[in-house]
């Protein structure tokens, strides 16, 4: 009999992962099929002209930039904030206490909210501060999105940290902020990992910078100034009842794709290198 079920859940499994790379497959193959005939070096190396939305030239210069700059002050911003946090429930303090348990479920509930709400919450400060959509309250509002996936995918890393660790260095004369040094070397490939997740939401993500980044047609490294991104140029193509702009939305979205694997290989290298390195 246990035999039996332990057959049927290894079949499960084994049709659970090909679904899902089925499905991963087709989405990667319809991008491909559609938005490689459209993916031009006009595409990447110029920004919108007039008329670009109905079908005349120019390309998404501008929406590529403003994404990379949006995601990098972005996981900076959070990595600097989720990571002393998650340090903190779990080496500084006991990892079973009450305001342990009372942040890591605040942190669940964070996690769990739609994106649009944290763009609608951004949207209502800065008209309380009366600033305008920028770079600036772009990256701050992904910030708050991907700011829970970081700490907890941190914080289920860290929580199985062997005690010994922790003790070793400090038996031995070391400060907590050298033992925590020790930590994070122990703990980068899950720092690496939660850095990919919030990548892959953030970069991706149009719903919060719909009403904080705003739009343009240009490339503003000013971080008081609107800036586009990807997810919002591939949204206004598809709007377009013209078909080459919607291949174009797919050749975006071919972009998108090839930007965020680029960005996973690399911080999962560079990672693995420094995990493997002396401390």
């Amino acid at each position: 009999m246990r035999k039996l079920e332990e057959r049927i859940f290894k079949v499960l499994m084994i049709i659970s992962s090909l679904v899902i790379m089925s499905v991963l497959l087709y989405i990667l193959w319809i991008i491909i099929r559609k938005g490689l005939p459209s993916l031009t070096w006009d595409m990447v190396s110029k920004v919108p002209s007039g008329g670009f939305y109905l079908g005349k030239e120019g390309g998404i210069l501008n929406a590529i930039v403003g994404s990379l700059y949006l995601i990098f002050g972005s996981v900076l911003i959070s990595t600097l904030i989720s990571l002393p946090v998650a340090l903190y429930i779990n080496f500084l303090i006991s990892k079973k206490s009450r305001f342990s348990s009372i942040v890591r479920f605040s942190f669940d509930i964070l996690f769990g909210i739609p994106s649009i709400v944290y763009g609608a919450f951004g949207f209502m400060v800065m008209i309380y501060l009366g600033i305008q959509a920028s770079l600036l309250g772009g990256i701050i509002a992904v910030s708050l999105l991907i700011i829970p996936i970081m700490v907890r995918s941190i914080d289920e890393v860290a929580v199985y940290v062997p005690k010994d660790l922790i003790e070793a260095p400090l038996s031995l004369g070391a400060t907590k902020f050298e033992t925590l040094k020790v930590v994070v070397r122990q703990i980068l490939p899950g720092i690496t990992t939660a850095i990919l997740l919030a990548v892959g939401r953030g970069i991706g993500d149009a719903a919060t910078v719909l009403f904080t980044a705003g739009y343009t047609d240009s490339i503003n490294l000013s971080p008081a100034q609107p800036a586009a991104t990807l997810p919002l140029a591939i949204f206004f193509q598809l709007s377009s009842p013209i078909e080459e702009v919607q291949n174009r939305a797919y050749a975006a979205a071919l972009i998108l794709t090839i930007i965020i694997l680029v960005i996973s290989f690399s911080t999962r290298y560079f990672g693995n290198k420094l995990s493997k390195s002396k401390v």
